[in-house]
């Protein structure tokens, strides 16, 4: 058994790899398609992982060897029946000596804070908050779904913006230079054209319409700032009502990490999510190393190697 472990992070709009040694050094990682696991589509989220994994050992010469652990962190697994369905998928590929699976979200908080209390926010396609207390009880907020939620999320926003620059075009909202710019971004001629569009779009591509709404957001647009106004408030209420679930008061030390797309460093989302984190939990104290969920879960299958 080659003493090698694997962490993968699964989303909605991409799957990160990363192959470690026993010490938890990387030995390579490679980023793909999106792998998330929807309503019963298991096999297809495991055959990307699996195939992904396979580019990962190749790129370090171990493709053929067996990892010792692999953790595979995956969004869409927080409902039993997909949970299940995917773990089966997974465990007939037969991947490596011991497999885990966990949500996205799981791996995320375990890059940030290991096994210390603290809360993660992540904002990417979709969006949810989950935390572990000073007791280690854990609890989610969020992470409803396209249909039923992801409030504050790329997806939301871009969906909402598609409701501004038509109301827009028809005069019911005042002028904005989100029109423009999501035309541009979609190379579309006129409003006319969305309405196919729309209709043929995943949330992921409405998550890529946040792009130009956080651009246009950061030059003055009133109507983009409200947008993402918006949706810093709905992403801050996520982690407001962890802190109060997990820390009884929001006014106690309360380390929160922001992870996902939409929090890259210097983007306009994550300074107002910052600043009005910083007056909705007084006690926060924010995480300030980047966020990468696959080296959680690195770390989660090292945990398995080291209890065998």
């Amino acid at each position: 058994m080659t003493n090698i472990v694997v962490g993968v992070d699964g989303g909605a709009s991409k799957t990160h790899v990363i192959v470690a040694d026993g010490t938890g050094a990387e030995l390579a990682t490679v980023t793909g398609v999106a792998s998330a696991v929807r309503p019963g589509e298991a096999e297809h989220s495991a055959d990307v992982i699996a195939r992904l994994v396979g580019e990962a050992l190749a790129a370090c010469d171990m493709d053929e060897a067996m990892p010792s652990a692999i953790c595979v962190g995956v969004a869409g697994v927080g409902r039993d029946a997909e949970y299940s369905a995917f773990e089966e998928a997974l465990s007939k590929r037969a991947l490596a000596e011991e497999l885990v699976v966990l949500p996205d979200a799981v791996i995320a908080l375990n890059d940030a804070f290991a096994e210390e209390a603290g809360i993660v926010l992540i904002c990417g396609t979709g969006s949810m908050a989950y935390g572990r207390g000073p007791s280690q009880k854990m609890a989610r907020c969020g992470g409803w779904g396209p249909v039923c939620g992801d409030e504050g999320s790329g997806a939301w926003i871009g969906r909402k913006a598609l409701s501004v620059i038509t109301g827009s075009a028809d005069g019911r909202e005042p002028e904005t230079g989100l029109l423009a710019a999501i035309l541009t971004h979609l190379q579309l001629e006129s409003p006319d054209e969305l309405i196919p569009w729309a209709a043929n779009a995943t949330p992921r591509d409405f998550a890529q319409l946040a792009t130009p709404v956080v651009t246009v957001a950061a030059t003055g647009d009133l109507r983009a700032n409200s947008l993402c106004t918006l949706a810093t408030e709905e992403l801050v209420l996520h982690v407001r009502t962890l802190a109060r679930q997990l820390f009884t008061d929001e006014r106690a030390a309360v380390p929160v990490a922001l992870a996902g797309g939409m929090f890259g460093h210097g983007s306009w989302l994550r300074k107002l999510v910052e600043m009005r984190l910083k007056s909705a939990i007084p006690g926060m104290v924010l995480h300030a190393g980047d966020v990468v969920p696959a080296r959680g879960a690195v770390r989660t299958a090292l945990g398995l190697l080291a209890r065998a």
